[in-house]
């Protein structure tokens, strides 16, 4: 199955070329067809989920690794759009999880207003340098602003879908939901009510704390 990938956007210039001129742009539209509207793809799909026992299957993703079991899962799942059958490509994701992303990243750009320099570590590349003092001095930084943004509900966050319907495979969905874990049944439910037309999301704003994860 694909993987989540750069998206390409290709717009054809309304001109009358003379087709030497023109066949170029055929060549590169023809080139960039979405395989996840093709129907082979699709029934290797129907066959994979057949075999999983499950309405999904899940894409292995090496940028999910370094996050906790159950807090953010990426699968592939064939459904309908405008009468046509496509693979959605998901990530789905808890809804603690974008809120401590979103903490995170505030709290970061705090923390480089006064220390300009500072690149958190998974950001670092094997060049980057920084003294041990100033790392700890801007990491009890971090730590204090994150607990500052927590404590006052800075951030508040809801349930959300957003769809990309220019993927460069299927259709991508970005899923927020408000559970603990992301497991089977909860992906289960999300697929069977976002094919039926049934989802319901939350829309009420919530705030977590650190505290609230031990």
């Amino acid at each position: 199955m694909g993987k989540r990938g750069d998206e390409i956007a290709v717009v054809a210039p309304v001109l009358r070329l003379p087709v030497p001129l023109f066949f170029p742009y055929l060549c590169f539209m023809a080139t960039n067809k979405n395989d996840g509207f093709d129907p082979e793809e699709i029934s290797a799909l129907k066959e994979e989920c057949q075999q999983e026992g499950k309405s999904f299957v899940y894409v292995e993703d090496d940028d999910l690794d370094v996050l906790e079991s159950g807090e953010c899962v990426h699968i592939q799942f064939p459904g309908v759009y405008e009468n046509q059958e496509v693979i959605y490509d998901a990530l789905v994701y808890t809804l603690r999880l974008h809120h401590s992303s979103l903490v995170y990243e505030m709290a970061v750009g705090q923390v480089q207003k006064t220390f300009p320099t500072y690149v958190p570590p998974e950001d670092r590349d094997i060049s980057y340098k920084i003294t041990p003092e100033m790392e700890e001095e801007a990491e009890t930084a971090l730590t204090e602003i994150i607990e500052e943004i927590e404590e006052t509900e800075t951030v508040k966050v809801q349930e959300h879908l957003e769809i990309d319907h220019d993927f460069d495979y299927g259709i991508s969905l970005d899923v927020c939901l408000n559970v603990e874990e992301i497991t089977d049944e909860v992906i289960e439910k999300f697929v069977r009510d976002f094919k039926a037309n049934t989802l319901s999301l939350d829309n009420t704003l919530y705030s977590f704390t650190s505290e609230e994860e031990n």
